[in-house]
């Protein structure tokens, strides 16, 4: 009788599934360069941005494997800021150097504005096994698969309550008539329907785009059912103009977006 094969092997078999945080090292958050007009810190979302998801491999043929990783990670920063009423004379809804008649709002609800950084990934692995001793293997492969951003901004003047959450922001439904109240001013010139005055107020801009992570990983299988994986990478993601949407509608002028940066992966998986 002889061996079939010996290590390191010229086949192997078998595969794993585990949790699998990554860390990413974005260059820049998309769009929160904008946030300055709400008055933000952004240097307060994570950094790095943490995407907590669950990876699974196995091995297809020789020394190729094959996998998936899943995921998705949120941030958010929010502000109260202080809140001052003025005269605004030109109607521009901007305080100019000669409206100089205000005063500081104390009314009873204050105004918060939060902004939600959410970044999820779905996207198939394929990689090139290395070994370099008998439970310690080196690989290098890449994430190839779709990416999702979106910047969830809300501005309250209130707390909601269920009720409100509900309510038509256009006006009173009866039957299937839609009535919507102006003022008498505006009786014979409204063009356009304008939300009523409501607690809350929430945009959603979103954009989905491929996204390819080239990286390097080492794999140690230091029980038998049980190992680890830690992968070193970069994330690569481009949002072409005009795919930005606001509220699922295509916004045409938004500007080319990069979701890249420096990535670190770690899985504890079960399996071979």
């Amino acid at each position: 009788m002889s061996a079939q094969f010996n290590y390191p092997a010229e086949d192997f078999l078998g595969g794993g599934i585990g949790y699998s945080p990554m860390y990413i090292k974005l260059n820049a958050i998309p769009g929160a360069s904008s946030l300055n007009n709400f008055g933000l810190d952004t240097t307060k979302f994570d950094d790095p941005f943490v995407i907590h998801g669950g990876e699974g491999f196995a091995h297809i043929t020789g020394r190729w494997r094959l996998g998936g990783y899943a995921g998705m990670g949120s941030s958010t920063v929010s502000s109260v800021p202080t809140a001052v009423i003025f005269v605004d004379e030109d109607g521009d809804n901007k305080k100019g150097p000669g409206e100089n008649t205000q005063k500081e709002y104390d009314g009873y609800y204050g105004m918060s504005i939060r902004a939600k950084f959410s970044f999820m990934l779905g996207a198939a692995s394929v990689e090139y096994v290395m070994p370099i001793l008998q439970d310690l293997e080196l690989s290098t492969g890449a994430l190839l698969g779709l990416g999702r951003v979106n910047m969830g901004i809300e501005q309250k003047s209130g707390s909601s309550t269920w009720k409100k959450v509900f309510e038509n922001a256009y006006g009173e439904m009866k039957g299937d008539t839609l009535f919507y109240g102006v003022s008498e001013s505006e009786y014979d010139n409204t063009n356009t329907f304008s939300p009523l005055e409501i607690p809350s107020f929430l945009r959603d801009v979103s954009a989905t785009f491929f996204n390819f992570q080239p990286y390097l990983a080492i794999k140690w299988q230091f029980l038998e059912r049980l190992g680890l994986r830690i992968s070193l990478g970069f994330n690569k993601g481009t949002i072409n103009a005009g795919n930005w949407k606001l509220n699922g509608r295509f916004i045409e002028d938004s500007p080319t977006t990069s979701v890249s940066g420096v990535s670190f992966r770690t899985m504890l998986y079960l399996g071979l």
